[in-house]
């Protein structure tokens, strides 16, 4: 990965619609986002994985009102995944967690397990009552790390990879079939290579290192 260039580099906000990714270039992204981090290993996160121009157009579709601009980018990225965020923990999520930490054998002991499972349902007692009850926000920080993580995994494979929240929350829970479930959409990122013609050739603009850093 250069980080040298990612540095000077604008987000693509215009893709190629000619350009796809190599099927085991995606699948390798793929595995990444299954096995990205999140707090406590609390996995709060759907994928709807858009590799088809069906499942794309589907999305596109559901982009309405003020967020039509986003239509063309979804349309023409070579794939794109919305990201869909659990609004609560039931006992049963985290009871399905660790029982899957238990068959891949995460801890070296019965013991060290039992503290770790105590542990983390204490945890997400504290979030809760740090946000008032509303736990999604935890949750959706979770998301957000994720999503930044992916954007870093997408570059070291010469990938460009979009997040954006122009979008209606209720629009793309009613076309992905979120209403009325425990899941709600949080961010969609789009997926492919610039079009080259209309990459912006401007300077990136940040504060000063001056302003933003304090060092000790």
């Amino acid at each position: 990965m250069d980080l040298e260039n990612l540095i000077t580099k604008h987000l693509t906000r215009y893709f190629d619609p000619n350009k796809k990714i190599p099927e085991e270039t995606f699948e390798l992204l793929l595995r990444y986002l299954r096995t990205s981090p999140t707090t406590i290993n609390i996995q709060p996160i759907h994928f709807f994985v858009l590799e088809t121009q069906a499942g794309k157009d589907k999305l596109a579709d559901a982009l309405v009102g003020r967020f039509e601009d986003n239509q063309e980018k979804v349309r023409n990225a070579s794939h794109a995944i919305v990201l869909a965020t659990r609004k609560t923990i039931p006992d049963e999520h985290l009871q399905e967690i660790f029982a899957k930490e238990r068959a891949d054998s995460r801890f070296a002991d019965p013991q060290t397990q039992a503290g770790w499972e105590a542990g983390a349902a204490g945890f997400v007692k504290i979030q809760s009552e740090n946000y008032g009850g509303d736990v999604l926000h935890w949750l959706e920080k979770n998301t957000y790390l994720v999503v930044g993580a992916t954007m870093m995994a997408a570059a070291s494979v010469g990938v460009d990879a979009t997040p954006f929240e122009g979008f209606d929350r209720a629009a793309i829970d009613e076309a992905f079939g979120l209403t009325d479930t425990d899941f709600t959409t949080t961010l969609i990122m789009a997926f492919g290579y610039p079009d080259e013609t209309r990459v912006s050739r401007q300077p990136v603009s940040r504060f000063e290192a001056e302003k933003i850093f304090t060092r000790m």
